[in-house]
């Protein structure tokens, strides 16, 4: 029995119907009024799951609308959902030459305080996106969040989450442990706003790479095709005698001049593309680490800071990050705040040039007062970077040795 075709019956069976696998592809299905109605089924039916089907049986696939008929009886069920394991959690050796290969702050030293266990809480939040243009790309993206540390889950979450599925879930939690608590809606929000763009950037990069060579593609097809008629029209221009055979052939000129704008236009909305992505799902996880108190210096100040090694990933999760994209590894320390932020974050204002951290001035450059880097910072705008049209002259342009970029 595939996977898909036992969440199928345990789905149906969940549901109040009663069911049977009649071959190793196949279940026998007698269905109550409610689920005949979500489903579209009859009250006893046969749902065929393999290359062929049984005799009188409905298929059953991922390519059909069955995942939409199953979304209905689901409903709100599995949004959200907990589980407490308790792996084992040895002690940790070698925390030195560990710090020294993953942590990257260039700007800042740092001391190791202790190593402890503890228990952190995980948010796993699952998202369904989708990038539409003249195809259609679908995917499932994950983001991992340490309530305790602060620090997403990059390089860890996979490794996590297929090694979580072998341990056994503990049904509560032990007395005298002290989870992290949750934290506020806005500041999840505010992380996701930040995390969410950039890894989406990252799944859907190459069909967008494909959407840029096809369009320049057309572009340049459609931009030869329509010059070669503009040529011939101005060579008839040059050749013409009468003043009305000149104004046909100019006239003729700024039409075709006019289709090919129109027909390039045409192209770039025939191969824009809208990406969007929906929450599916949020899964809490409970569970011991072994946690490294460090003591951050820069300059005369200092900062205590945690980290968390993960005994299933059996990986030491990356920094926190107060700005910017939790994703690139790298950190600095600003000066006033001791904020842990990316390059990018404590970057030069493109207004005045002076450094400033984005963490400590979120609106604006404290100097200048320019916001600009501040919303770009911050992951607003499009998901993806605005393209730039080919620097292609018009024909029109081309005869008269003029090129604009559009």
């Amino acid at each position: 029995m595939s996977r898909f075709q036992a969440f199928s019956a345990d789905l149906l069976q969940r549901a109040g119907a009663l069911v049977e696998a009649i071959d190793p592809e196949a279940l026998e299905v007698i269905a109550p009024e409610p689920l005949q109605q979500a489903l579209g089924i009859r009250e006893f039916c046969r749902l065929g799951f393999g290359a062929t089907v049984p005799e009188g049986a409905e298929r059953v696939g991922i390519e059909s609308d069955w995942l939409e008929r199953f979304a209905k009886v689901v409903g709100e069920r599995g949004r959200s959902a907990r589980r407490v394991v308790r792996p084992s959690n040895p002690p940790l050796a070698g925390v030195d030459r560990l710090l020294e290969r993953e942590l990257a702050l260039p700007n800042a030293v740092y001391r190791l305080c202790g190593v402890a266990e503890a228990w952190t809480r995980y948010l796993i939040f699952v998202f369904r996106f989708t990038a539409l243009s003249d195809e259609k790309r679908e995917g499932v993206l994950k983001l991992g969040i340490n309530l305790a540390t602060g620090a997403m889950l990059d390089g860890t979450l996979e490794r996590l989450m297929t090694r979580l599925e072998a341990e056994p879930e503990t049904a509560a939690l032990f007395d005298g442990i002290d989870l992290p608590p949750l934290w506020q809606r806005e500041r999840v929000l505010d992380l996701i706003r930040r995390s969410l763009p950039p890894r989406l950037m990252s799944q859907i990069e190459p069909f967008a790479k494909s959407l840029e060579r096809r369009l320049a593609r057309d572009e340049t097809r459609l931009y030869g095709y329509h010059d070669q008629l503009f040529q011939e029209t101005m060579g008839r221009l040059a050749a013409a005698e009468s003043d009305e055979r000149q104004r046909r052939e100019q006239q003729r000129g700024e039409a075709i001049e006019r289709e090919y704008r129109a027909r390039l236009d045409d192209l770039r909305r025939k191969y824009a593309l809208c990406v969007t992505a929906a929450w599916v799902q949020t899964l809490e996880i409970a569970m011991p680490v072994q946690r490294l108190e460090l003591l951050l210096r820069r300059r005369k100040g200092e900062r205590l800071l945690h980290l968390d090694w993960n005994p299933l990933a059996r990986r030491l999760e990356p920094l926190p990050c107060d700005f910017g994209d939790p994703a690139e590894h790298e950190r600095l320390v600003c000066d006033d705040a001791l904020h842990l932020v990316t390059p990018s974050g404590l970057a030069a204002c493109a207004g005045c040039g002076k450094t400033y951290c984005r963490a400590c001035h979120r609106k604006c450059c404290p100097r200048c007062g320019n916001d600009a880097d501040g919303a770009l910072a911050s992951g607003a705008g499009s998901l993806l970077p605005q393209r730039q049209g080919l620097s292609r002259p018009t024909p029109q342009e081309k005869c008269s040795g003029r090129s604009d970029s559009n």
